[in-house]
């Protein structure tokens, strides 16, 4: 692990804002120089505390306006592996997100659909008949407030 100062915290709260800033910029906004800060970010990049910058997509603008959370408890453990589960289902297109959780349920999905009709289309034909599906639970996101990440600030 490395050691992160208040500077460094600085420039990832501004990155966080906007990964898109020049390290001129983000600079002049933490007090250093170009050189100083592009040096400070690649530390950052090469130790792993940055691990990359990430395109958001607006799902709604792309025509999906629907989006659930669905929880699934595999049916048969031990007879279909994780990872299969997690190949098959990442293949999905509609599934944005794959996490495997502890609780009620194995995983987590975070899924996009055009309308509830075109949810219910993916949930029936491609996840309700993925190799050890079991019980699921869907929860429909009506809202969403992004919240600062672990440093403080806007994340987007």
């Amino acid at each position: 692990m490395i050691e992160v100062d208040a500077i460094d915290h600085a420039l990832l709260r501004a990155l966080q804002r906007d990964a898109n800033q020049s390290a001129g910029a983000l600079g002049r906004q933490v007090g250093l120089s170009q050189p100083a800060t592009w040096r400070r970010i690649k530390r950052l990049q090469e130790t792993g505390v940055i691990t990359g910058r990430r395109l958001r997509l607006d799902a709604e603008a792309l025509g999906f306006a629907v989006t659930v959370f669905l929880g699934v408890k595999l049916a048969t453990k031990g007879r279909v592996s994780l990872e299969d589960f997690e190949r098959a289902v990442s293949a999905i297109p509609e599934v944005q997100t794959v996490e495997h959780v502890l609780g009620l349920y194995d995983y987590r999905l975070r899924v996009v659909a055009r309308d509830l009709s075109d949810f219910e289309r993916v949930l029936r034909r491609r996840i309700m008949t993925l190799p050890g599906a079991g019980d699921v639970e869907a929860n429909v996101l009506l809202s969403e407030e992004r919240r600062p990440g672990p440093l403080g600030g806007p994340t987007e």
